[in-house]
């Protein structure tokens, strides 16, 4: 599970216990400058969260995904074990098009990152 703050004008995605060793990452900082939006959608995570070439990180069908995967022409961060509790959040001129992560109040998540960019 992740946990995604807004500190300093930069949006912060931070994972805990062993979503850190799955994901193989511990941190990541983007500017919100270049956050596009943030939002929810367990079917759009259920249907993508297996498709791709997983190029690190830890993929178990139905179990988690984690890690970096190339989608669609674009890389895309995961960390999730259940796609109701996921955010998708969209980015510009990042090494990820997208993180999608899982955290422990979605809605709040989305709310806090859209207030942040003057969206909400």
């Amino acid at each position: 599970m992740a946990e995604i703050a807004v500190e300093d004008g930069m949006l912060v995605v931070t994972m805990h216990g062993a979503d850190k060793l799955w994901a193989l990452k511990s941190r990541l900082e983007v500017p919100l400058i270049h956050v596009k939006g943030a939002g929810i959608d367990p079917d759009f995570i259920r249907r993508e969260r297996c498709r791709g070439i997983r190029t690190g990180g830890t993929s178990v069908p139905g179990v988690i995904t984690a890690g970096t995967l190339r989608q669609h022409g674009d890389w895309v961060f995961w960390d999730v074990h259940d796609p109701e509790k996921a955010v998708i959040i969209e980015l510009a001129d990042e090494r990820f098009a997208r993180l999608v992560v899982q955290v422990d109040d979605p809605f709040a998540t989305v709310a806090v990152i859209q207030r942040a960019l003057g969206q909400g």
